[in-house]
C-alpha cells in the first residue's frame, strides 16, 4: 500500500487474527478478517501461510459467507474450525449456529458436529477431540425441542440463582457450557471410545465453564480445563481441573485452586505429558495489588510453582523438547518472546520493539509468531532458535504510517521514570508545529505497545495530530512497584503521572503546546473524566466507555467481585474520593461522551448520568451513543462515524473551525 489509508479504507484492511502450526511443522495457517461485499460486517477466512520466506504467496483455504474461524490441527494435520457455512449435503441444514468442521490437506471441509447451541471452540490430540458447546440444562437428547418450545413462547427471560450474570458484551445463560469429546470417524465425530455419540464430560457444570481456557494431553487422554467456583457473597474463584476422557464428569480432580489466587488461561500441556502450563493471578485487595505470573503443576502430582519472575504471560507455549516455555509479556512499551526454562532461568528471545502473540513453536526448535507493534499491524514470522526474525508472506498488506514514532521519557513526582511513544505526523516541524493529543490506555493494567485497530494513532497523525502513547502508574511491563503505585489510588497518582509525560513532550519545537486535547477509553475514559474537573489546560477532551460515579457503577458491572476487592464496598471512602464525578462543578472543557449500550463491563449508565451531568451543567459537549456496539466499536460503519466524530469534534475545538457533523451521520 502506497499510502496510509483513509478511514473507509482502513475499515477495510485486512487483518491476521491468530495463527496455528501443524504437529510435523509443515503447514502454517491463519484466520484473517476481512470487510464482507456488503462493507458493513467482517468476515473471517482460513489462510496457508508459507513456513519460509521465499517466492510462495500465501492462499485462501475457505470461502463461505459466514466465515470460519477457530482453526486448529489434528494430529494427521488436518484443520478443525468452527463455522456456519451451510452443509450442502444436509437437507433442511440449520445454518444460524456454528458447527465444527474438518478441513483435509486436500479436498472440501466437511462437518463433523453440530449443537442445537452451537459450538464455541476446539482442541484435538492423540485422537481425542473436544470441543465446547452452549447446551441447556436438562436431557441433551430432548434440548432441541426445548428450545423450539422457548422460541415459540417468545421467552427470552433467564432466572439466575448465582453471580456474574453478563460478561463484557453477552448474557450468560441460559444455556451452560459444556466440553464433550470424541474421535473422528469417517464424515462424523463419534465417541471416543466407539461410542455412537461423543462423551459429555461436563454434565451441569452450572456457570462453571464460562470463558473457560481448556486443553489435551498428548495422548488424548486427559482434559485441562478453567473451572470458576462460586465463593460466597457473589465471589468466585478459577481453579484449573482435569478430566479423564474415558471416565467422564465423575474423574473430574482439581489441579490448582488457592483462596488468594485465579488460574486462568491460556492453558497448555507440555508434549511430554508431564505438565500443564496457566497464569496464575494474585486476588487484589484494598492494600495489595493483583499480580500475574506463569504457573507450571506437575499433573501426576499436582504440584505446582511459579516461574518467570514479574513478567505478566499474555501468551504461552511449550517448547517441543518440555524443558522449557515460551511466553509473551509486556516490557518496556513492547511484547517480547522469553524463553523461560523449568529449571528457572529467563531469557529474551526477541529483542526489537515488537509485540508477539499466538506462539507456534516448531519441531525444529524455532518459533512461529505473530508479530506487531504500535507502528506495524499483525503478520507472520519465523523466530530462530537465536531470536533473528524472518519476515513470512501475509494475506494482508504493509501499511506505509504518515509519520514517526519516538520513545520518550519524563519522571514523575517520586522520581519514578515514565515512558511512552510519541507518535508525529510527517509534516510537524518547528515551523509547523502539531496539534497535540494525550491518548490514556485502558486497562488500568495494561500497556501501550501494540497495534490497535479501534484506537490507531496513524490514523490522527494523517490528519495532523501529535499523539502521546504514555505508560503512566498501574502500566504494565515496568515491574510490580509500577503497579503499587497506584493501586487502590487510580486518579491522583495516574494524573500526576500524564501531566509530567506531556508537559515534557510539549517541550518539543514540532508539538504546539497550545493546541492540545485529552482522550481516553475505559479506564482512559475514567482518565479522561478525571483530567476534565482537574485542569483547565486541554481544549477537548473525549471520553469513550467511561466511569462516571463509581458508587453506581461498581454495582452494575459485569464483575462487581474485582471492583470490590481494591475499592471496597460501594459507599466507602475511596469511591468518595476517586470518583470524577464529584468534581462536576470544576469541569469547563468541552467533552465528547462516547458509549455502547451492549457494554457490560462499563454499562451505559455510566454514559447517560455523565452527558446529564454535563448537560444540566451547561458544559459544552456532545453524546456519541452507539445502541448495537459494546465496550469497542467492532462495525466497520461505527468504527468510521467513530473517527469521523471525533476529528469533527477536536478539529472545532483544537484547530478552532467550525462545527461540522460528519458526513456519515448526514
Amino acid at each position: 500500500m502506497s499510502q496510509f489509508p483513509d478511514i473507509h479504507e482502513y475499515v477495510a484492511v485486512p487483518r491476521v487474527v491468530s495463527l496455528r502450526l501443524s504437529p510435523d511443522g509443515t503447514r502454517l495457517v491463519a484466520v484473517v478478517q476481512s470487510l464482507n461485499p456488503d462493507r458493513s460486517s467482517y468476515g473471517t477466512a482460513l489462510w496457508e501461510i508459507p513456513v519460509e520466506a521465499g517466492d510462495a504467496e500465501p492462499y485462501r483455504l475457505t470461502r463461505s459467507a459466514k466465515g470460519e474461524a477457530g482453526a486448529e490441527f489434528t494430529p494427521d494435520g488436518e484443520v478443525l474450525f468452527v463455522s456456519r457455512r451451510p452443509d450442502e449435503t444436509v437437507k433442511d441444514n440449520d445454518e444460524n449456529v456454528p458447527a465444527l468442521w474438518l478441513l483435509p490437506e486436500r479436498g472440501e471441509p466437511r462437518r463433523l458436529a453440530t449443537r442445537p447451541g452451537g459450538i464455541s471452540g476446539v482442541r484435538a490430540a492423540g485422537g481425542t477431540v473436544v470441543y465446547a458447546a452452549g447446551v441447556l440444562p436438562g436431557h441433551a437428547a430432548t434440548e432441541e425441542e426445548r428450545r423450539k418450545a422457548r422460541k415459540d413462547a417468545g421467552i427470552s427471560a433467564i432466572l439466575h440463582e448465582s453471580y456474574p450474570v453478563r460478561f463484557w458484551d453477552h448474557d450468560l445463560g441460559p444455556a451452560q457450557t459444556r466440553l464433550l469429546a470424541g474421535a473422528v470417524r469417517g464424515d462424523v465425530l463419534a465417541g471416543p471410545a466407539g461410542a455412537d455419540d461423543v462423551a459429555d464430560l461436563t454434565p451441569e457444570p452450572g456457570r462453571a465453564l464460562d470463558n473457560a481456557s481448556f486443553a489435551v494431553t498428548p495422548d488424548g487422554a486427559t482434559v485441562i480445563t478453567t473451572w470458576m467456583v462460586p465463593a460466597g457473597d457473589g465471589e468466585v474463584r478459577f481453579e484449573l481441573v482435569a478430566f479423564d476422557v474415558a471416565a467422564g464428569a465423575a474423574s473430574r480432580r482439581t489441579l490448582a485452586a488457592s483462596d488468594g489466587h485465579d488460574f486462568g488461561g491460556p492453558v497448555t500441556v507440555s508434549p511430554d505429558g508431564r505438565y500443564v502450563a496457566c497464569s496464575r493471578e494474585r486476588l487484589g485487595d484494598q492494600e495489595l495489588s493483583t499480580a500475574l505470573e506463569l504457573w507450571v503443576v506437575d499433573l501426576e502430582t499436582g504440584e505446582g510453582r511459579a516461574l518467570g519472575g514479574e513478567l505478566f504471560p499474555s501468551a504461552i507455549a511449550w517448547a517441543q523438547s518440555s524443558d522449557a516455555l515460551y511466553i509473551a509479556a509486556d516490557h518496556q512499551g513492547r511484547r517480547p518472546v522469553f524463553r523461560v526454562s523449568l529449571d528457572g532461568d529467563v531469557a529474551r528471545l526477541t529483542t526489537d520493539d515488537g509485540a508477539y502473540q499466538e506462539l507456534c513453536p516448531a519441531p525444529d526448535g524455532s518459533l512461529y509468531a505473530l508479530r506487531s507493534a504500535v507502528d506495524a499491524a499483525a503478520r507472520p514470522v519465523r523466530i530462530a532458535p537465536d531470536g533473528s526474525l524472518t519476515h513470512l508472506p501475509s494475506p494482508a498488506p504493509t501499511l506505509d504510517l504518515p509519520g514517526t514514532l519516538t520513545e520518550v521519557t519524563a519522571l514523575a513526582d517520586d522520581g519514578t521514570e515514565i515512558r511512552g511513544w510519541l507518535v508525529l505526523p510527517a509534516e510537524a516541524s518547528a515551523e509547523n508545529p502539531a496539534p497535540f493529543l494525550l491518548w490514556i490506555h485502558g486497562g488500568p493494567v495494561a500497556s501501550w505497545n501494540d497495534w490497535s485497530w479501534r484506537w490507531n494513532p496513524w490514523i490522527m497523525a494523517k490528519n495532523g495530530y501529535a499523539v502521546l502513547l504514555p505508560d503512566p502508574c498501574l502500566s504494565t511491563g515496568y515491574g510490580q512497584a509500577m503497579i503499587d503505585r497506584g493501586w487502590g489510588d487510580w486518579g491522583p497518582v495516574t494524573h500526576a503521572d500524564l501531566m509530567a509525560i506531556t508537559d515534557e513532550c510539549l517541550k518539543r519545537p514540532e508539538v504546539d503546546e497550545q493546541r492540545i486535547a485529552a482522550m481516553g477509553g475505559s479506564f482512559g475514559g475514567y482518565m479522561a473524566n478525571w483530567v476534565a474537573g482537574h485542569t483547565d489546560r486541554f481544549k477537548a477532551i473525549v471520553t469513550h466507555a467511561s466511569l462516571w460515579n463509581l458508587d453506581q457503577f461498581a454495582g452494575t458491572t459485569d464483575a462487581s467481585m474485582y471492583w470490590q476487592r481494591e475499592f471496597g464496598v460501594p459507599g466507602s471512602a475511596r469511591y468518595t474520593r476517586l470518583s470524577p464525578h464529584h468534581s462536576l462543578d470544576k469541569i469547563t472543557t468541552p467533552m465528547l461522551v462516547i458509549h455502547g449500550d451492549k457494554d457490560y463491563r462499563v454499562p451505559i449508565g455510566e454514559g447517560l448520568r455523565l452527558w446529564w451531568d454535563l448537560q444540566r451543567s451547561g458544559v459544552e459537549s456532545k453524546f456519541l451513543y452507539f445502541p448495537d456496539e459494546n465496550h469497542w466499536v467492532l462495525k466497520p460503519g461505527n468504527a468510521v462515524v467513530w473517527y469521523e466524530t471525533v476529528l469533527a469534534f477536536l478539529s472545532q475545538h483544537v484547530l478552532g473551525t467550525p462545527w461540522t457533523r460528519p458526513s456519515s451521520l448526514a
